[in-house]
């Protein structure tokens, strides 16, 4: 009998996943049946978007798996018609754009960029940088992404302190958790990249207070969640000069809105949630051998626990 798959996404994705997942469950010596509608009672696993209009996952009485597209799952964690497993993307393609988007902008903050870049006016102000063993850097977050940028900081020699909600180890890096452990990351970080999944326990955590015990001029980076920032607190924390500059790849509403504060801000980037994408070819891999373990009787890779939300 042949492993059905539905692919539930965005229907422009489906000419370039088809033929990956296809040689992918030919690789994996499968015999498959993979489109996008079939009956639900058929259905053993979904290729999953939250674009892709499927809510409801009742009537697919034989599902195996629904194996996520996308690193966030906070659209799905919590709905109470998905009991089977559920998978996040953990793609190696993936981490590895948001490693180099991470490091790229830290670079740009570390070494002055901007002001060489807008500073075009006869100025001549030779004040070289500090080296990067002097400079601190903070990754808030130490799931896949977060240790990667992390690792690649440290490897250029950087000061970095991760931070996490338990406690993790990971050679070079300097780990902290905990609420007493994030108020120690903070205290020296003189940038910070905010890499943490949505969920309750996160939303807000760079706030009013968490804010003020950044050294002064301190630089924020966001390629994780809107809602990781109290909006307002940072708006005040730039205009007051706690906060030096931020570069906010994504948002609470996106596209973010034309008349939103952080577009004419000074001292605010906004890059449109660019950071990094799920890349097709190594995600179709990463799908195709959760359906292989699935058949084989071997662990999902990447299963989400449902009351942490990630």
């Amino acid at each position: 009998m042949p492993v059905n798959v539905l692919f539930s996404a965005r229907p422009a994705l489906w000419p370039v996943y088809e033929p990956l997942l296809s040689e992918g469950l030919r690789a994996a010596g499968l015999e498959f049946h993979l489109a996008t509608d079939m009956p639900p009672d058929q259905v053993d696993y979904v290729v999953y978007a939250p674009n892709g209009g499927l809510s409801d996952f009742t009537p697919l009485t034989r599902l195996k798996a629904v194996l996520s597209l996308w690193a966030g799952i906070e659209s799905i964690s919590g709905n109470q018609t998905l009991t089977v497993p559920l998978a996040r993307m953990v793609d190696h393609g993936l981490t590895e754009g948001m490693t180099e988007w991470v490091v790229g902008h830290v670079l740009r903050y570390h070494l002055g960029m901007d002001t060489h870049i807008t500073r075009q006016d006869g100025t001549w102000a030779p004040e070289a940088p500090p080296l990067a063993a002097d400079r601190h850097v903070c990754i808030l977050g130490l799931g896949t992404l977060g240790e990667a940028a992390a690792r690649a900081l440290a490897a250029l020699n950087f000061n970095v302190t991760g931070w996490s909600r338990t406690p993790k180890g990971i050679p070079g890096i300097r780990c902290e958790h905990g609420a007493e452990g994030l108020r120690a990351a903070l205290s020296q970080a003189e940038i910070v990249v905010l890499l943490l999944p949505d969920t309750a326990a996160t939303q807000n955590i760079l706030n009013a207070e968490t804010l003020t015990l950044l050294p002064k001029g301190a630089r924020i980076i966001n390629p994780g969640r809107g809602p990781l920032i109290d909006d307002e607190a940072l708006l005040a924390a730039l205009n007051s000069g706690q906060i030096g500059h931020a570069t906010l790849d994504v948002f609470r509403v996106e596209p973010l809105p034309a008349d939103h504060p952080y577009w004419a801000h000074p001292n605010v980037t906004v890059t449109p949630h660019i950071a990094s994408e799920t890349r097709p070819p190594t995600a179709a891999q990463v799908i195709c051998e959760n359906i292989r373990r699935g058949e084989a009787g071997e662990p999902f890779l990447h299963l989400v626990d449902r009351q942490l939300g990630y």
